[in-house]
């Protein structure tokens, strides 16, 4: 059994986990009629890590995607119930997509740094995107951005230089100041190591850790070790008989790993079933 360590008694959810980033009110996902997920409600507490965890086909990439409206050009697409950003319902309030995916950044299961653009101009891309052109604030956002992901020192002589030059984990952690750059509120990391070599998994893991001080995080991870270790609160899903993903725990990480509600949650941590 993975333990998480605690030192005085665990507090209440409320006490610990303060004001919230985002908040899930039954939020369903389906396709073309078929339900992926459903029954969502949970918060996501500010400066904190938040794993979605599950076996293959539970819908936490699904759900994941939702967060910022990714689904809104799939045929037969359709999110039901409420995604709240700080009070505002992301599918039906006074917000933009553009704005959205300012505010809540995502980073993708592989490394995706546009492979022809130098590694400040990926940087920098979504500032330009969104208007901004003056250079003092574009290598501000830069060193800053590259610095946050803990990149900055190897990168800083060779700023023009194609990204596609980068190892894998230099790459995803591009990404990671790519979205960081755009100062967003909520980073969305899908499955963001399953494709890196255990150092550079570590580096990305260090890296979150650190980040959660000045942007919340929702990962989706399979591995129950790196749940343990990074995320202070995690929401368990499970395929239904009917094929469709739901929520079947949501708790601190300390209570889904050591003391859960539910029983299949504890089999699932405890790899008996995925």
């Amino acid at each position: 059994m993975t333990e998480i360590k605690s030192g005085a008694a665990v507090a209440t959810s409320a006490d610990i986990r303060g004001a919230t980033a985002m908040q899930l009110h039954d939020v369903a996902v389906s396709f073309h009629g078929r339900t992926a997920v459903r029954d969502c409600t949970f918060d996501i507490a500010k400066n904190r890590v938040t794993s979605l965890i599950g076996p293959s086909g539970s819908g936490k990439t699904t759900l994941l995607r939702a967060l910022n409206r990714l689904h809104d050009l799939t045929p037969g697409a359709k999110v039901s119930g409420q995604i709240l950003l700080e009070g505002t319902d992301i599918y039906r309030g006074d917000i933009t997509v553009t704005e959205l995916r300012t505010r809540v950044g995502m980073v993708f299961q592989r490394p995706n740094p546009f492979p022809t653009m130098s590694i400040y101009d990926n940087v920098v891309s979504g500032l330009r995107f969104n208007g901004i052109k003056k250079k003092a604030l574009l290598d501000e956002a830069a060193e800053t951005s590259l610095r946050a992901a803990a990149l900055w020192d190897s990168v800083e002589s060779r700023l023009k230089v194609a990204a596609s030059n980068l190892s894998g984990g230099e790459q995803q952690r591009l990404c990671i100041a790519r979205a960081l750059a755009m100062d967003p509120e909520v980073l969305l990391m899908d499955e963001p190591t399953s494709a890196l070599d255990p150092i550079a998994t570590l580096r990305i893991e260090e890296l979150m850790t650190t980040l959660k001080s000045r942007v919340t995080i929702i990962i989706v991870t399979h591995n129950m070790q790196q749940a343990a270790r990074i995320s202070d609160d995690c929401a368990f899903l499970l395929m239904g008989e009917d094929r469709a993903g739901e929520l079947i725990e949501f708790d601190t990480t300390e209570k889904i790993f050591n003391n859960p509600k539910d029983s299949r949650t504890l089999d699932y941590t405890l790899g008996r079933f995925g």
